[in-house]
């Protein structure tokens, strides 16, 4: 390597050094204890005692640990699908040519960036079942009585799956975005062959927008394993275990049982699942995502 070589070297290395230390230092490190501790009995206050395995076991012959996994899997299936169609309805909409249209693609967008603990105490005011806007709306103006909500075991996730469309400003900014790079040419050619503006939607716009939405269904997936504020400050995972949400179950045991070995392990069986599943839909992109330039097999 030349003297210039080196020095460009050096430089690149000194450039990216604070980003590999603070990965190893706040991210790989954490993770490398974590592992290690999910093989121990440990509660802060005495020294881990080594159980291998155990606490995985454990995991397996938990009932609130099977109660926490269907309520996370159950919120994920129901509100994923809703909050990607939203986005990409609402999406649709902010791409159109009227008037004043930045002002309401910001109203859209800024609820994704209030904080959990704001917006938690804003939806337990709406989902009241005396007096929340909710029911008052329902009985208003339909003249029927709403449910208790938050205080049913029926209702609470349907609540919490409700107040998930909330955040759809985030995929909503994602999908504007990949909407106005489709090419107007290919909505040209699609007119010149007759095709009518569903037929240009599904086979020109859903195509071209693929990619996009693949990316919000991955981060999507990985967001409704990481629910925890929301049930935190509304509902403690009440009534009876009905929101006991996997992250929030997993916060109970390291910081209210103080069991931090089997906090551990909750938290690499979350890991390990989500993974599992984001690797399921990375494999299935190449039957339904389709890259411009690249053949598909």
């Amino acid at each position: 390597m030349s003297r210039l070589g080196r020095k460009e070297a050096i430089a690149c290395y000194l450039f990216i050094l604070p980003w590999v230390l603070g990965l190893i230092i706040f991210t790989a490190g954490p993770m490398i204890a974590s592992l290690v501790i999910s093989m121990t009995r440990w509660s802060i206050m005495s020294p881990p005692q080594w159980l291998w395995f155990n606490n995985y076991v454990q995991a397996a012959e938990d009932p609130l640990f099977w109660q926490s996994l269907k309520v996370t899997m159950s919120y994920s299936a129901l509100s994923l699908p809703l909050t990607l169609a939203l986005g990409l309805f609402v999406a649709v909409l902010m791409n159109q040519k009227i008037p004043a249209m930045n002002l309401f693609r910001t109203i859209y967008y800024m609820p994704s960036v209030v904080s959990g603990v704001a917006v938690a105490i804003l939806w337990t005011l709406v989902f009241n079942s005396q007096w929340g806007v909710l029911n008052t709306i329902l009985w208003q103006v339909f003249r029927v009585k709403g449910p208790t909500w938050l205080l049913s075991e029926t209702w609470v996730l349907p609540a919490f799956i409700v107040m998930s469309i909330w955040g759809i400003g985030g995929g909503m900014i994602v999908y504007l975005a990949g909407l106005q790079s489709v090419p107007t040419e290919l909505y040209e050619a699609a007119q010149l062959d007759g095709a009518g503006r569903m037929q240009k939607f599904r086979y020109v716009t859903i195509p071209w927008i693929s990619p996009v939405i693949f990316f919000n269904l991955v981060m999507g997936i990985i967001g409704s394993f990481q629910v925890f504020t929301s049930s935190y400050v509304m509902t403690q995972g009440g009534p009876n275990n009905a929101s006991l949400f996997y992250l929030l179950y997993l916060y109970n045991n390291a910081w209210k049982y103080f069991k931090m070995g089997y906090a551990s392990a909750l938290a690499w069986i979350a890991f390990g699942i989500t993974m599992v599943v984001t690797l399921l839909v990375i494999r299935s992109s190449s039957a339904w995502v389709y890259y411009e330039g690249v053949r598909r097999r």
